[in-house]
């Protein structure tokens, strides 16, 4: 449940704005990108040699995102909710394990 709606139906919201092929396939790369960077992030404030990691990933894995949507012609859910900054990570793994 996210702000009163199940994970499944942000899913399918979420995946009504990324039907084409080259948006999902986008998605499919900068996403984990952008979770991994997230993660680096978090072990650079001790590691100071992996920052400069954690941001090319970040900035490239941002770039994935906006690339799709160009293709889409459809701005990022996000821009109408931010929730959606944290249903692209689900999506992801359902679409990993195939319930996508």
């Amino acid at each position: 449940m996210l702000a009163g709606k199940p994970i499944d139906e942000w899913i399918s919201q979420y995946e009504q704005g990324h039907q084409h092929p080259l948006n999902r396939a986008s998605h499919t790369i900068g996403i984990p990108m952008i979770a991994l960077s997230l993660t680096l992030g978090v072990v650079a404030l001790f590691v100071r040699s992996l920052r400069p990691v954690a941001a090319a990933l970040f900035g490239l894995g941002w770039a994935f995102q906006f690339v799709g949507h160009y293709f889409e012609k459809k701005p990022p859910e996000f821009f109408r909710d931010w929730h959606f900054l944290l249903v692209g990570l689900r999506w992801w793994l359902a679409k990993v394990r195939g319930r996508v």
